[in-house]
């Protein structure tokens, strides 16, 4: 009998801490964060149905106040699985690319791969495939976990890392996704993007504004449209557009705008910013 494939952390102690109970501490202290946070810790006395979100991937330094306005929101929901997607930083393996099982670990514990979630949804698609070496070095999945991990004691995870980010690869996983989670209620759906990479704030600000109004409408051929027409470098396009496809499958009307900000309102270092949005879609 093989050994289910174990997934170590690649980014602890970089993009966050990797002592445990620092660690923890820096979440409590994004969402407590007033300014760019929710404000308070967790769980929120949200009752409505959230079908997707979507969150940045940067060190915690950067984005984990904005990322935690997300979290806060979920933590009230009952979920027992995530399908967390995000861009493949590292052109490794599959274009679209997910885990037949196995656990990834945090300094917070272990989180095992949903495999048979992964199946449903490979089934419904045509394009997913198991590779477990497209997730090996990649931060933008990895990220998510210790917020989760802090929201819930027990969950699965179906990751899935993507090459691929056209449209036609958007609407095809999504809604495999979507067709999947139509079967419980337990699962939530989070897309981990950053936004414009590297200009001035301003520029950051602009270009991200108006591709945020797409993902509240979700209008998955105006957002594609947005990002050609205004270039914007958002890593996670194809990631935000699959969420946005699913939930909208799902039965969510409009994406909701929790918190944007960028690197630099974070540090005060405006010429050459990352921004960073968390957005619901309800």
């Amino acid at each position: 009998m093989t050994k289910p494939a174990r997934r170590p952390p690649a980014v602890a102690g970089m993009f966050y801490p990797s002592n445990p109970s620092e660690l923890r501490t820096t979440i409590d202290q994004s969402f407590r964060n007033r300014k760019f946070g929710p404000g308070m810790p967790p769980p929120s006395l949200t009752e409505r149905k959230i079908y997707g979100m979507v969150t940045p991937h940067a060190g915690y330094m950067y984005s984990g106040a904005v990322a935690a306005n997300g979290y806060y929101q979920i933590s009230s929901h009952e979920f027992s699985n995530a399908v967390i997607v995000g861009p493949n930083h590292y052109g490794i393996g599959s274009g679209v690319a997910t885990m037949k099982g196995g656990v990834w670990e945090t300094p917070l514990g272990q989180v095992e791969v949903n495999g048979q979630w992964a199946e449903g949804m490979a089934k419904r698609s045509g394009i997913v495939d198991f590779d477990d070496m497209a997730h090996s070095r990649d931060h933008c999945l990895e990220v998510q976990l210790p917020f989760l991990q802090y929201i819930r004691d027990q969950f699965t995870i179906v990751p899935v890392i993507l090459m691929m980010q056209d449209i036609d690869t958007a609407y095809d996983l999504g809604k495999a996704i979507a067709d999947t989670a139509a079967e419980s209620d337990d699962t939530v759906l989070i897309a981990s993007s950053d936004l414009t990479h590297y200009e001035p704030n301003e520029s950051a600000h602009k270009k991200d504004s108006e591709l945020i109004s797409t993902m509240l409408e979700l209008n998955v051929p105006k957002f594609y449209s947005v990002l050609e027409r205004m270039d914007v470098s958002a890593c996670g396009y194809g990631a935000i557009a699959s969420i946005m496809v699913a939930a909208k499958s799902l039965g969510a009307t409009r994406g909701e705008l929790l918190k944007y900000a960028t690197s630099g309102d974070v540090t005060g270092d405006t010429s050459a910013v990352v921004g960073y949005s968390s957005v619901v879609f309800v």
